[in-house]
């Protein structure tokens, strides 16, 4: 069971002032998500995860450059399901590397495995970089394990203006966000304020507020963006049309991009290792990669490398026979699944495990099933705005309790998410056991399995995101700040 520390307040007493301004939505649906309590790591978990990450992402951009110059636009559209027209924009290389997060399963017996890395819209960053020191002022003798956090983020920051500087774009960074979603809108600012700390003019604008004039520009009103923060998945984007005339807008953006006029941060290289595609075809070049010298001229992963896969790694496959013939339990996950969606556990033959409302690990009777996620859209966006109309865009949080067809306009939006991730093409990975985590809190005892998000920013470890969930770890997920016991002395 994984150490967790109680915090000596209650949530009334914490969650308020600068904490409640910051993070609003540390309370859902009436419900806690942030946890008065701490996750605890000791000093050598901590560098596990911490060396663990950074030479994972080095695994993933090696793997990137190999995908971006070798491998065809047939592979990237049915292997990685990017597409078509992404996979031209997607293929421009981009040299500094963006915010990521990576998730990471310690199994009881104290192995890590990094199960999937979200590279393209990564949030969570409000948490670990400012709940965290503030829940530490009231406990003892551990240690911050995101220190780093906003030093990464303002780094970042700055090398991504150099870049784009370099080729025309800025000074200026434009930040964006559905303005009604709380935590996407938080998560932005919190990014906007560390870029102006970091001495680099920042503006906020609504995604919903954004125009864009095709082969011209990105505006916000009059002025022209040429370098943007989104808080939107590139996969959305690139469906979204115009609202009254149907132009593909998003095709307009990326068109941007291509030619140079517009910037994105992050790239949007980062939608090739968004893909859980990704993972399969690395667990792919990695068994093949002694045969490479042969058909290509070159071996891809060194020795250590090598290592690096076989020791964070799992087993990821385009199919489920190699664990069906084995009787290995498995995991089989959409290609863009988020928050749980699309994900199904196989822990006997026969047998797959999905997440239900009933079955959390957390017990929230009033909890609705569906925290706001960026798939579901507010009120109808302005009509010239690139992000218009997505397919899977729906509103059950603002629907209106009085109209007698409320429930059926919810069931049939969580119907068509549901279905949205289900059709999309999976991969399939080895199961790794989560390690079962209690927080006893004044408002209860929250139980669950531990997930560990390690944010990797600029290529360097940067903090770690603990959510106590599910065996799926979904929306309704908590999050326990992380803590680090120090080094015990050798006499």
């Amino acid at each position: 069971m994984r150490r967790t520390v109680t915090i000596p307040l209650s949530r009334e007493q914490l969650f308020t002032g600068e904490i409640a301004r910051r993070i609003p939505y540390h309370t859902m649906y009436g419900q806690p998500y942030c946890l008065p309590a701490m996750t605890v790591y000791t000093a050598d978990e901590y560098e596990q995860l911490r060396l663990g990450s950074e030479r994972v992402d080095h695994l993933y951009r090696k793997t990137l450059h190999f995908v971006q110059e070798y491998l065809p636009d047939e592979y990237l559209i049915e292997q990685l399901g990017i597409h078509p027209l992404l996979a031209h924009t997607a293929r421009q290389s981009i040299p500094w590397d963006g915010l990521t997060r990576l998730d990471w399963i310690i199994s009881p017996d104290g192995e890590p495995k990094c199960i999937e890395n979200n590279t393209d819209t990564p949030s969570g960053v409000p948490e670990v970089a400012f709940i965290e020191k503030e829940l530490l002022r009231h406990v003892s003798g551990l240690l911050p394990a995101s220190d780093m956090m906003n030093t990464r983020i303002q780094h970042m920051f700055r090398e991504a203006l150099s870049y784009y500087s370099e080729h025309g774009l800025g000074p200026k960074i434009h930040f964006t966000s559905y303005d009604w979603h709380e935590e996407d809108r938080m998560n932005t600012m919190y990014l906007l304020e560390q870029c102006q700390i970091a001495g680099i003019e920042a503006v906020y604008v609504p995604l919903e507020q954004l125009k864009i004039v095709p082969e011209q520009g990105l505006y916000d009103q009059e002025e022209q963006i040429t370098i943007l923060y989104r808080l939107y998945p590139l996969e959305y984007l690139v469906e979204d049309r115009e609202e009254e005339t149907g132009r593909a807008v998003g095709e307009d953006l990326l068109q941007l991009v291509a030619e140079g006029r517009l910037g994105l941060i992050n790239p949007a290289q980062h939608i090739l290792t968004q893909s859980k595609g990704f993972m399969a075809t690395l667990w792919s070049l990695y068994e093949r990669n002694d045969q490479m010298q042969d058909y290509a001229g070159f071996t891809l992963y060194n020795a250590e490398e090598c290592s690096w896969i076989k020791q964070y790694l799992l087993p990821t496959y385009f199919t489920d026979e190699p664990f069906r013939q084995n009787h290995i339990p498995y995991v089989s996950k959409g290609y863009f699944g988020r928050e749980g969606q699309g994900t199904r556990l196989i822990e006997q033959a026969g047998q797959a495990h999905t997440p239900q409302k009933n079955d959390q690990a957390i017990h929230r009777d009033d909890a609705d099933s569906n925290r706001p996620s960026l798939q579901d859209s507010g009120d109808p966006p302005a009509s010239n705005t690139p992000f218009g109309s997505h397919a899977v865009a729906w509103n059950s949080e603002n629907a209106d309790p009085t109209e007698p067809d409320t429930a059926d306009q919810e069931r049939l939006a969580a119907e068509a998410i549901t279905a949205y991730y289900e059709q999309q093409p999976k991969i399939y990975q080895q199961l790794h056991p989560m390690e079962p985590i209690r927080a006893v809190t004044d408002t209860g005892t929250y139980e669950g399995y531990l997930l560990t998000g390690a944010f990797v920013i600029g290529g360097t470890f940067a903090g770690l995101l603990p959510r106590i969930g599910g065996k799926v770890t979904d929306n309704l997920a908590c999050y326990c700040a992380a803590a680090v016991t120090p080094t015990e002395r050798q006499d």
